[in-house]
């Protein structure tokens, strides 16, 4: 008995389509071609998920420098005395603080900077 397979031929082909929707020429109206886009945006948002983290990491890194150097502090000093300190705070709301809410980032500034010259 032979086994007939346009019911499956067919889900499988409007599954691509379905997720080509909105795509540009004939990436979602073709299958093979909307099927290479989506199989290659797929691999693009995997990898850029795991990217997003580092990205993130960088920008905050640089605000907080930035607005330390402002209170004459690299920023790897600051986060050297943080940690001499015993201040547990992460790089996030280190970059929060230095954005909307400068007098507290002082403090913390000013805090690293006891612990740096209690050597």
């Amino acid at each position: 008995m032979r086994v007939k397979r346009g019911v499956t031929a067919r889900k499988r082909h409007k599954k691509y389509l379905k997720l080509a929707k909105g795509y540009w020429g004939r990436k979602h109206l073709l299958y093979k071609t909307a099927r290479e886009a989506v199989e290659k945006a797929l691999k693009y948002s995997y990898r850029d998920r795991r990217a997003r983290k580092r990205d993130f990491r960088s920008l905050w890194v640089v605000r907080i420098n930035a607005q330390a150097r402002e209170y004459g502090l690299s920023y790897s000093n600051l986060i050297a005395g943080l940690k001499k300190a015993k201040i547990e705070i992460n790089r996030k709301m280190l970059a929060e603080l230095a954005i909307n809410q400068p007098s507290d980032f002082q403090r913390l500034v000013d805090a690293s900077k006891q612990a740096l010259n209690r050597k």
